[in-house]
């Protein structure tokens, strides 16, 4: 029988901020910090929006990117329950560089600057996994803008997917369109639609609609890797 990712995978491998808090930082912001409810597809922020605070996401999936002028998306990231995200530029006093959609219905907690800065004063024991946590993310990130400059399209898919499919036995069931799997790995619609032609030609994979099943999680490793 399937695993389903349904929406509760994301697509980077780093820890986020908020799980990299003491258990009683973490207690202390998700009492205090109020809920919010959004539905598929509805926008939960928008870039050049002022940073008063970060999102954790308690239920639910975010696909975050970028809208372009004519309207089109291009995310970026997918995150799932227990991951947080604008925490960059909440520290940098700077407006958001990025827009954020929900992926079916979703809650998420605004964890606002002053209640953050409330709760980790005098608190070093939260700053070295904080600042932990925020370079392992710079760090993915210059790896995956790396990647993105070399290796063919089917690799850069296989390790896509790899990476949605870890720490679950196969078969995987990924709960992603093609059309997302595009945009996070900056290849166009027709270009990622035939290297998941080949991944499934050679038993890797299984397209199903609005689905890809992850069969062999190995093989796609090390392909990614050649």
């Amino acid at each position: 029988m399937s695993n389903s990712l349904h929406l509760n995978r994301r697509s980077i491998h780093s820890p986020m901020l908020f799980a990299s808090l003491p258990q009683d930082v973490q207690d202390l912001l998700l009492a205090q910090a109020a809920e919010h409810r959004f539905a598929d597809g509805q926008r939960i922020q928008y870039r050049g929006d002022n940073a008063d605070g970060f999102w954790l996401i308690v239920e639910g999936s975010v696909s975050v990117g970028q809208f372009l002028a004519d309207g089109e998306f291009r995310g970026m990231a997918l995150l799932g329950p227990g991951d947080s995200y604008g925490e960059l530029a909440l520290f940098a006093h700077r407006p958001r560089v990025v827009d954020a959609v929900s992926r079916g219905d979703s809650r998420l907690r605004l964890i606002r600057s002053t209640l953050f800065e409330q709760a980790i004063a005098g608190r070093p024991d939260a700053m070295r996994p904080m600042l932990g946590a925020l370079a392992g993310q710079l760090q993915e990130m210059l790896e995956v803008i790396g990647g993105l400059r070399k290796g063919t399209s089917r690799a850069r898919v296989a390790g896509m997917l790899a990476t949605l499919a870890r720490d679950q036995e196969p078969p995987v069931e990924i709960d992603i369109t093609q059309e997302e799997l595009a945009e996070l790995l900056g290849l166009s619609r027709a270009t990622a639609n035939g290297a998941l032609r080949e991944l499934a030609k050679n038993g890797m994979i299984e397209r199903r609609y609005g689905k890809i099943v992850v069969r062999d999680p190995d093989a796609l490793r090390l392909l990614a890797l050649a």
